[in-house]
This record gives structure tokens, C-alpha cells and sequence, in this order.
């Protein structure tokens, strides 16, 4: 369900442009390591054409000597001082000098290595993307990737790192993408993660908790994918923080409670939203309607009451509009027949009437008999970050049934 991204366009632009430089620079290093050791052979007899060069030597020899399973042979030819011809690896001028050439990208996606990375890494300084997503690389991340001031994209999806939140990341000050997503991390998220300018952030598919940070000042994420892990408590109205720059917002299945803040009608450059699968009480917020670029919109599997407003149907951009398995009792104007405007929709179980597919009387009764007034509604779960207090009894009734979740290998796009 995931569109285009501001973040995707970069680092593919970015991508592009290593693999054109590394294409013309492995030429240019493979002359230049020649030229460098025909004429220091006569001198120091280096082979490689600067000390960049050497350090990465270094490092790569060294990650290599940890890897015990490489099934595809990626790094078989890591062989030698001539290190921009080895396979994953892109080498280019680096910004404060186009008269060299360093290791300016590694590039691992899909090779299935097992592994860990070793703090001699620290040495290519020059990195401006790592890209390890689907491998085996487990243990924690070296204190010593700090020294990676040119770094961009950190992307260490779906591997097998443990441990904390990984504070070491936050030291980066060149990051603009960090996509942590489908490994063991656990504890709570730090707040500073939102106080960097980072562009994306996916921590989705880990073991984080606790709550989700409140202080999101200053953060200039345009994508931001918090789900399928355990955070509890609830969505803080400082979530407007974001309203400059957000364009994509998943909090499915975080364990969330309490009212959906109207504050999240206030992201008004939001395209896409997605609550689903959390313990949401109480109606759509109003403000929603005020989101004229929402594409999609997934409200499923909470417990989620009252009317469904005619001005969320109509908003100019919408395509998707799931809010399936709620207590939803009313559709206003056109949002009894979405199919007519072109919008794909789900109004499964709710207690609409005269729609198929909905709650037995029993249930429906149950929510109209606890209606929920989002201004004296308080949550529960964790001990900062959200609105906090005693959690308001609900009947076991209105609690949804659990959706099905996918498998890393399964899901789609970056959820």
C-alpha cells in the first residue's frame, strides 16, 4: 500500500549516481592503482593509489573475516588491493576531493550472508550508503560507524541485529534515511530520534515498547512507519509536529489505545494513514477532513464508534477508505456508496444498518450502551509520551478480532 515516496526519489537518485561513478571510477581505479604501483615500486611500493584506499582494504578484509556464510559468493572476489572492483562495493570522489577516488557506497541487498560487522568499518569514512537489507547479520551495530560523517542511507532491514535501540546511529550527521525494520531491536525509542533531519524513518517489524516519543519538534520526516511493534499508550497530539513535512504515518498493530488525536488532521501534506489493529476508541476526528491529499486511509480492526463523516468520504484525493471490524453505526451522505466515486472500500463488521457482513445486535448493542467522549477519555500504558491516566473499562464485546499478520517475506512495500 505504500506510494511514492520523496525519500525513494533521492535514494535512487543517489544509487544512480554511485553505480554510474563506481562504473567509470573502477576504470579510473583500476589505472590508477596501476599507475600508483608501477611508479611506487620504485618508492613504497603501495599498491593502492591513496591512503582512503588502504583503510578500506583494511576494513573490507576484516568484515570479510567474520562472515561465515555467504551462499551467493558476494564476497568472493574481496580478494586483493583493488577494492572498487569488489562486488558490493561503489567507489567515487568524495565531496572535499574529486581528484581521488574512496569507497563511497556498499550495496549487499538480497545476499543472505551471515555475519556481524566489525568496528574496523569505522574506517571507510567516506561512505555515503550502506545497504545490508536481507542478509543474516546479526549482534549489535559498532560504536565505531560514528565516524561515518558522509553517511546517507542506512538501510539494515530485515537481518537479525539485537539489542537496543542502536544510539549510534544518531551520532550520523550526514543521515537522512534509516530503515531499521524486520530485526530483534528492542526497549523504547529514544526521543532524539526525532529531533535529527532524518527524511525516513522505519523502525517497523522489531520488539520496540514502552511508548511512542511525544516530542516530535523540529522532526522533518516525510515517512514515518512505527508498526508491528508493541508501544502501548497513546498517539500524542505533539504528533502536528510533523505537519510540514509528513507524508505517510503507519501505526499499525503498536498497541495504541485512547481517542485518535484531532491533531492528526493538522498533517496536512498526509497521503497516507494507517491506525489499523490498535485499541483506537471513540469517533473519526473531524479534522481528518481536512486532509486534501489522503489517499489512504485504514481505520480496521479497532474499536472505533460512532458516525462516518461524509467529509472524509469526499476529500478530493481519497482511493482507499478501510474501517472494517469497529462499532461504526452511521455513514453519512456518500459514504454509503464509495463504489460510485471510484473509492475501494471495507465496512465489514460494524453495526451499520442494512449493510451485510456487520456485528450481531449483541455487540453493537454493548457499544452504544459505553459511548466514549474524547474529552474526559484517558489511557493507560507506559510512563511518558503519551496522554496518560487511568484506561477506561471496555467491554470485552467491543474488542476486535486480531487480523492476520504477514511475515517479513510476505508483507508488502516497507510495512
Amino acid at each position: 500500500m505504500a506510494s511514492t515516496l520523496c525519500s525513494s526519489f533521492i535514494s535512487s537518485a543517489l544509487i544512480i549516481l554511485l553505480v554510474h561513478l563506481s562504473s567509470s571510477s573502477n576504470n579510473l581505479a583500476a589505472k590508477h592503482t596501476y599507475s600508483a604501483s608501477h611508479h611506487h615500486r620504485h618508492h613504497n611500493r603501495s599498491p593502492f593509489p591513496n591512503p582512503k584506499l588502504q583503510k578500506a582494504y583494511i576494513a573490507l578484509q576484516a568484515w570479510k573475516r567474520v562472515i561465515y556464510s555467504d551462499p551467493r559468493n558476494f564476497t568472493s572476489n574481496w580478494v586483493g588491493p583493488e577494492v572498487c572492483n569488489y562486488t558490493g562495493v561503489f567507489c567515487a570522489p568524495p565531496p572535499y576531493d574529486k581528484k581521488i577516488i574512496v569507497v563511497a557506497g556498499i550495496d549487499l541487498n538480497g545476499a543472505d550472508i551471515a555475519g556481524f560487522l566489525p568496528d574496523e568499518l569505522g574506517l571507510l569514512s567516506d561512505l555515503a550508503l550502506i545497504h545490508l537489507n536481507s542478509n543474516r547479520f546479526c549482534g549489535i551495530l559498532p560504536q565505531t560507524l560514528s565516524n561515518l560523517s558522509l553517511l546517507f542511507e542506512l538501510d539494515l532491514s530485515n537481518n537479525r541485529f539485537v539489542g537496543p535501540f542502536p544510539y549510534v546511529v544518531l551520532s550520523l550527521p550526514s543521515l537522512q534515511f534509516l530503515d531499521l525494520r524486520y530485526n530483534e531491536f528492542e526497549g523504547p525509542l529514544p526521543p532524539q530520534l526525532f529531533t535529527k533531519s532524518l527524511d525516513a524513518i522505519f523502525v517497523n517489524n522489531n520488539r520496540f515498547s514502552n511508548v511512542i516519543p511525544s516530542n516530535f519538534v523540529g522532526s522533518s520526516a516525510s515517512v514515518v512507519v512505527f508498526a508491528n511493534n508493541n508501544f502501548g499508550g497513546c498517539l500524542s497530539p505533539n504528533i502536528s509536529n510533523f505537519a510540514n513535512t509528513l507524508e505517510e504515518l503507519l501505526l499499525t498493530n503498536t498497541s495504541l489505545s485512547g481517542c485518535l488525536p484531532p491533531e492528526v488532521g493538522y498533517l496536512y501534506k498526509l497521503k497516507v494513514l494507517d491506525v489499523s489493529n490498535n485499541n483506537f476508541v471513540g469517533p473519526i476526528p473531524y479534522s481528518i477532513a481536512g486532509l486534501a491529499h489522503l489517499e489512504q486511509l485504514n481505520l480496521a480492526h479497532n474499536m472505533m464508534s460512532g458516525i462516518v463523516p461524509m467529509g472524509v468520504c469526499i476529500l478530493p484525493k481519497l482511493e482507499n477508505f478501510t474501517f472494517s471490524y469497529n462499532f461504526f453505526c452511521e455513514e453519512e451522505g456518500i459514504c454509503q456508496n464509495l463504489t460510485s466515486h471510484g473509492i475501494v472500500f471495507d465496512d465489514r463488521r460494524n453495526c451499520l444498518p442494512e449493510k451485510p457482513n456487520q456485528r450481531s445486535q449483541k455487540e453493537c448493542q454493548a457499544a452504544l450502551e459505553h459511548p466514549v467522549d474524547c474529552f474526559h477519555y484517558h489511557c493507560g500504558g507506559g510512563s511518558s509520551g503519551g496522554v496518560l491516566g487511568s484506561s477506561t473499562a471496555i467491554p470485552s464485546a467491543m474488542m476486535p478480532a486480531a487480523a492476520p499478520l504477514l511475515s517479513p517475506s510476505m508483507a508488502p512495500g516497507y510495512v
